[in-house]
């Protein structure tokens, strides 16, 4: 059976309603959304090793989400959590950036290594 316009109808009202009352949530936490956002990049941080490649730049965005957590639990500093919770996502998303830039790295290094193995053997006629 096919749906008739009325049952789609409903389903678009329902859809509206239910993103109006999600959106009012966002609305009384002006922070919220910069917070969700900077939790995220650490933790896309986190999964690329940055604790590995970039220890510093991880722990301090780890820090300025904390502060962030903190400032939008408080009455007095919840204008500030927005600002803390951006420094932090470009922080975590800097140092995602450096652990891939150091993988990347040492790939090529490898990489350049066995094409010089390879050069060697061929020069030598090792290997027939």
């Amino acid at each position: 059976m096919k749906p008739s316009f009325a049952q789609l109808r409903r389903f678009l009202y329902a859809a509206v309603c239910s993103l109006a009352l999600s959106g009012g949530a966002f609305a009384q936490d002006p922070g919220a959304a910069e917070l969700l956002a900077a939790q995220q990049a650490v933790e896309r941080a986190d999964r690329a090793d940055a604790d590995q490649y970039a220890p510093d730049m991880m722990a301090m965005a780890r820090q300025q989400l904390e502060q962030a957590q903190r400032a939008a639990a408080d009455r007095r500093e919840r204008k500030q959590a927005p600002m803390l919770a951006l420094r932090a996502a470009a922080d975590a998303d800097l140092a995602r950036a450096q652990s891939e830039e150091a993988v990347a790295q040492t790939q090529l290094a490898q990489r350049q290594a066995e094409v010089r193995q390879l050069q060697r053997q061929l020069a030598t006629g090792e290997g027939r």
